[in-house]
């Protein structure tokens, strides 16, 4: 295959191809978390050998614009988004501060007695019926949690058909009165992702994941929901901001 000739221009063929590519990434014809073709599609389409496009993609993720995973193919890398915690925490409104749209889809739902922990979170007796929701929510197209929530089933009657409908927990609340409510506390641990929500989030299995333990309030403290959720580490940044 013959190569054009960029002798005259003075940029390498690599650097040709790499500005190229980087260029179709912030045109956004490349995605964020995107494969990008082969290396012989990229190959063809540039008139450049292989080796030239494998020299372009290693420097474009030394830059951090991409990410080769192995048996898989190269990725457009993410960028991170910054995800303030605060005692006002709501997802909506940081996924859209960064442009993106946030979207909410319900995996399942469920009724199961509250264990000894689950009930000392949500101030119930051990054995009250929870109402379980387990939700996949979304940055644009990227998956970036999958989490389970638990709430009072005999205040909250068919939660899992209200968050359907709507896929956001502050309308699930303003459908029974509750028009505001707070963070009670947020705890946060790294994993290791399991297979289950590695192919919810689009991961590698044995890749990290960010295990956030959360409570939600009132305004006078009483618990309305807790909430276990699993982050793309890779994905998000947390911010802890002062109350």
């Amino acid at each position: 295959m013959s190569q054009i000739d960029d002798a005259s221009s003075g940029v390498a063929l690599w650097r040709r191809v790499a500005d190229s590519i980087e260029r179709a990434i912030v045109d956004g014809r490349y995605e964020s978390g995107t494969k990008l073709p082969g290396e012989i599609e990229i190959a063809a389409s540039h008139r450049v050998n292989r080796h030239t496009v494998r020299r372009a993609l290693a420097a474009l993720t030394e830059r951090g614009l991409v990410r080769a995973e192995r048996g898989s193919g190269t990725y457009v890398e993410a960028r991170k988004i910054s995800y303030p915690l605060r005692s006002r925490t709501r997802f909506s409104e940081i996924v859209g501060a960064g442009g993106h749209e946030a979207r909410g889809k319900l995996l399942s739902t469920s009724i199961e007695d509250a264990d000894a922990e689950l009930a000392k979170r949500l101030g119930l007796n051990t054995g009250a019926p929870l109402v379980r929701l387990d939700a996949l929510r979304f940055a644009g197209k990227v998956p970036l949690r999958v989490g389970t929530t638990w709430m009072d089933a005999d205040r909250f009657p068919d939660a899992g058909k209200i968050y359907a409908k709507h896929g956001s927990m502050t309308r699930l609340l303003s459908h029974y009165g509750i028009r505001d409510y707070r963070r009670g506390w947020t705890s946060i641990t790294a994993t290791i992702v399991d297979a289950a929500d590695a192919a919810h989030l689009d991961l590698a299995i044995g890749g990290p994941v960010l295990l956030v333990d959360s409570i939600d309030t009132e305004q006078d403290g009483a618990p309305l929901a807790t909430s276990r959720a699993r982050f793309a580490a890779e994905r998000v940044q947390f911010v802890v901001e002062n109350q």
